[in-house]
């Protein structure tokens, strides 16, 4: 199977005018999304690399740059790649679980991808993108989605089976927030073990 330019950009423009979030909220009107949806989503007919994600954060949201946040320098030095090789979309498709900014909850900390999008999108997406080789399954709701009853019964267990689900093209790799950098320095086997692998991919597959 095979997917021109030209649906690939008719998929990106729907999914550009979307506002299901907004308009017919899974949970009911009261669970509306309190602003203007803009989805961030970064679909290519090349790259071999898919970088499956949560969703904007507030800053993304506002640029509407995926990973244009220090999360982002972390995923970065991560694949080891700079910003025009990340950007570029010929390298990397880059799909979050939610495209829209989801806002915050009541302490303050990004609310989970919303509800609607991935039974709404996500199948299409990933049907629009047959060449890709590899997806990067950053953080629980994407490892979820994409491993299914294949995922461990934390995060840290399904990253930890790494070796398993990358022989299904699938690897697992916890979010880089700040907020994980405590998870990182616990376990050193993902920096000493994972981590020189991902970046062999890496090379394998970007220009």
């Amino acid at each position: 199977m095979t997917v021109s330019d030209s649906q690939l950009a008719l998929l990106r423009q729907q999914i550009a005018a979307c506002r299901i979030c907004r308009d017919a909220p899974a949970r009911g009107p009261a669970h509306s999304l309190p602003h203007e949806p803009r989805p961030v989503v970064v679909l290519s007919s090349k790259a071999r690399i898919l970088i499956a994600g949560q969703a904007p954060g507030l800053r993304v949201h506002e640029s509407g740059v995926p990973f244009d946040d220090a999360s982002g320098d972390r995923l970065r030095q991560w694949l080891a790649v700079d910003r025009a090789q990340f950007y570029d979309p010929d390298n990397f498709a880059i799909v979050p679980m939610g495209f829209c900014f989801p806002s915050y909850d009541k302490a303050g900390s990004d609310l989970p991808p919303r509800r609607e999008c991935a039974p709404r999108w996500r199948q299409a997406v990933i049907d629009a993108m047959p060449q890709i080789e590899l997806v990067l399954a950053v953080g629980g709701h994407a490892q979820g989605w994409h491993l299914g009853q294949r995922a461990g019964g934390s995060m840290t267990e399904t990253v930890r089976d790494w070796r398993v689900h990358l022989e299904r093209a699938i690897l697992p790799l916890p979010h880089p927030s700040w907020r994980n950098t405590g998870w990182i320095k616990k376990n050193p086997w993902f920096e000493a073990e994972l981590l020189p692998e991902l970046r062999r991919h890496v090379l394998r597959w970007i220009s």
